[in-house]
């Protein structure tokens, strides 16, 4: 990792990534909306070198899937569920039906619906993550989902991986195809003779993924726009630098373009952190994607003042962040863009992507300073009503007459000129 104090940092490291131009995602889209199931076993053999008449994965291979795994991966999967469940229930009940009186006689209120149907997009590559599923598929089953379309990639003998079939089975998941990539995301938006249309896709993917998700947005809505993960560590000398550079290393073996930060106000302890980069890495199973990601993309930004890392973070605003300092508390208090975030040595990054009940589904690249993970609110919809009575009219038609007048949209004021000069029917 290279060193770089805080005046150094070049413009461009708070800058936005704009996705790269992928022309073939809007041709791939285009012919799955044209000819269907075709286009979409047609890319599935030109990508996954995998030619398959039926998309659909059937319920036996779903329940063999499941029962394939070991009792303490079962286990495993169960208590996150739980844990997942447990968060998003409580979640739930933040959003509730209201109405009340915001005017004699003027009756405001809100009413919450689910989402219909979603799309779960589950990556199934080099790691495959059953943990994505339970992210996805519990929120929306909270919110009251009905319909919960899974799709994933047959890159495991043809099919697609038993780790994601026994968290969908866990799910409750019934309607599986085992189709990845553009095509995926294209057959979910609209529609082809298998795959049914979903209303909403959430679930991370590659760059193809991510490239096709934006165009299809406004024919389906989507959970956001996501690029390589992110982990900013704050950390003073009182840190443990084997947890910090285990952090570090468990967020770079996702792929290449991982990022992965430290801030500190010391000098000799990012030397210590890097000795410990280099020890751990060197017998880490996963060190070839680890290390071309740490190099390309590791940083430790060296701060005079460590509270100047709260303006580094909130400026960045990754994904996550971990805080492993004395003031615990002053800085979750002033740390205000993150997708997620971890307090104390104990708090490891990894616990948020699998058992702690909290979302991995998360925003990157600067999208945490206007919005946040994935939620149980990502699969509500919240509508507005009005009751409006005689009085109630008297007291908000006026304004509204006035304000058409002066936007001198006439037929607007003469809707309710018409109600305010009718007798009240009292």
């Amino acid at each position: 990792m290279k060193i770089i104090r805080y005046d150094e940092l070049e413009k461009s490291f708070f800058e936005y990534r704009e996705l790269e131009d992928l022309p073939s995602v809007a041709r791939i889209i285009n012919d799955v909306k044209r000819y269907g199931d075709s286009a979409v076993k047609k890319y599935t053999a030109q990508f996954d070198h995998i030619s398959s008449d039926q998309l659909k994965v059937g319920t036996s291979e779903i329940e063999s899937a499941y029962h394939r795994l070991e009792a303490a991966e079962i286990k495993a999967l169960q208590a996150t569920a739980n844990n997942i469940e447990l968060f998003t229930i409580r979640q739930r009940e933040n959003y509730k039906d209201f109405e009340f009186e915001i005017r004699p006689g003027v009756f405001t209120g809100q009413k919450v619906f689910p989402i219909e149907r979603v799309g779960i997009y589950t990556p199934g590559g080099s790691y495959p993550l059953p943990s994505t599923v339970l992210m996805c598929a519990i929120p929306a089953r909270i919110a009251g989902v009905e319909k919960i379309t899974l799709v994933s990639p047959p890159t495991h003998h043809h099919s697609i991986h038993p780790t994601i079939l026994a968290a969908a089975q866990l799910c409750g998941i019934t309607e599986i195809y085992r189709v990845g990539g553009v095509q995926a995301i294209a057959a979910l938006a609209y529609g082809t003779e298998s795959i049914p249309a979903v209303d909403k896709i959430v679930g991370p993917g590659n760059q193809y993924v991510t490239a096709a998700k934006k165009l299809v947005y406004g024919a389906v809505g989507i959970d956001f726009i996501a690029g390589p993960t992110e982990l900013l560590v704050i950390a003073d000398s009182t840190a443990n630098a084997r947890f910090i550079a285990a952090d570090l290393l468990s967020q770079a073996e996702h792929d290449a373009n991982a990022i992965a930060i430290l801030v500190t106000d010391d000098e000799g302890f990012a030397q210590k952190v890097i000795s410990e980069l280099e020890s751990q890495l060197s017998h880490l199973e996963t060190r070839e994607i680890a290390s071309i990601s740490i190099s390309r993309n590791g940083v430790i930004i060296i701060v005079d003042d460590i509270k100047q890392a709260i303006d580094i973070a909130n400026r960045k605003a990754p994904e996550h962040i971990e805080v492993q300092v004395k003031q615990i508390d002053y800085f979750a208090k002033n740390l205000k863009n993150y997708g997620s975030l971890f307090l104390g040595s104990y708090a490891a990054e990894v616990l948020g992507d699998y058992s702690s009940g909290l979302n991995h589904t998360l925003p990157t690249d600067r999208s945490a300073r206007y919005t946040g993970g994935l939620s149980v609110k990502d699969f509500l919809k919240f509508q507005t009503t009005l009751r409006v009575d005689h009085s109630g009219l008297s007291e908000i038609g006026p304004h509204a007459h006035r304000l058409a007048m002066m936007e001198g949209l006439h037929g607007h004021a003469n809707s309710v000129k018409l109600r305010l000069d009718e007798p009240d029917p009292k």
